[in-house]
């Protein structure tokens, strides 16, 4: 017998792809979002010779495996920002009835594949900027390069799901959270060296965007700064999972439902 998730991702999938002409036309406008982003980049750096420390290789190897990180994470859960409207609709009701896990219905409920355009243009990116920048290639940075991005993707998942998780209480804090998880995506796209201090500490010990690619290719490159630290984005993401599951299930508890 099937997996009823793997059944419900399938038609979500098959359902997008009918249209071909129309799917196409959408990946190509997902690129959008990865073109301004470097784009800022590239006119930072045709004004100064470094940014943070880092050249122009580092600084869009940086940038390219944020945004890969971040577009993995919103490809599998990034519409968990539409609980607001279960919420007011009364329509999340129908997953609590179901002999399934709530969270788990919900990631499954929609799958949006034209946000993979943007996961494959910063895929395409972090190759250049890979064999541009001057990497000393070993088994245990193969093993780090695979390890960031699966964790950054991972972080930023669980961001998606403490957003949600505030929602029970907010219902209209849609803003508010996505200033946390989409401000977050912002900053793991730059050298946090180049924030001041407070935004820093704010994106490396309370939102830990520095994880995701900053640190991690300061390891990667043999730069000041990583060392060790690079390692942590496993750490950093199974924290952040921790508190957004706690609130999520605390969340859960404090919904009465519509009709109460």
């Amino acid at each position: 017998m099937a997996n009823p998730y793997v059944v419900l991702v399938r038609l979500r999938m098959r359902a997008q792809t009918v249209y071909r002409g129309s799917f196409a036309v959408e990946i190509l406008a997902s690129l959008g979002a990865t073109v301004s982003g470097f784009g800022e980049l590239y006119v930072i750096f045709a004004n100064v010779p470094a940014l943070g420390g880092l050249d122009f290789a580092a600084a869009v190897l940086v940038f390219a495996i944020g945004h890969v990180s971040f577009s993995l994470a919103d490809l599998v859960v990034g519409h968990l920002d539409a609980l607001p409207t279960y919420l007011r609709a009364g329509t999340l009701d129908a997953f609590l009835l179901r002999p399934l896990p709530v969270l788990a219905q919900l990631i499954t409920a929609d799958v949006s594949l034209r946000r993979f355009g943007r996961t494959v243009a910063g895929t395409a990116i972090a190759v250049v900027a890979l064999a541009s920048s001057d990497v000393d290639w070993t088994p245990a940075k193969g093993a780090l390069l695979a390890v960031t991005v699966c964790s950054g993707a991972a972080l930023f998942a669980a961001f998606f799901v403490g957003a949600a998780a505030v929602q029970f209480w907010l219902v209209e804090g849609t803003e508010f959270t996505a200033s946390f998880v989409y401000g977050g995506n912002y900053a793991a796209q730059f050298p946090a060296s180049v924030f001041a201090t407070p935004v820093r500490v704010l994106f490396t010990f309370v939102v830990p965007a520095a994880f995701v690619a900053y640190l991690p290719v300061l390891t990667l490159l043999d730069l000041p700064g990583g060392g060790a630290l690079g390692w942590c984005s496993p750490v950093a993401a199974a924290a952040v999972w921790i508190v957004a599951l706690l609130g999520w299930r605390a969340g859960l508890r404090h919904y009465t439902g519509a009709g109460s």
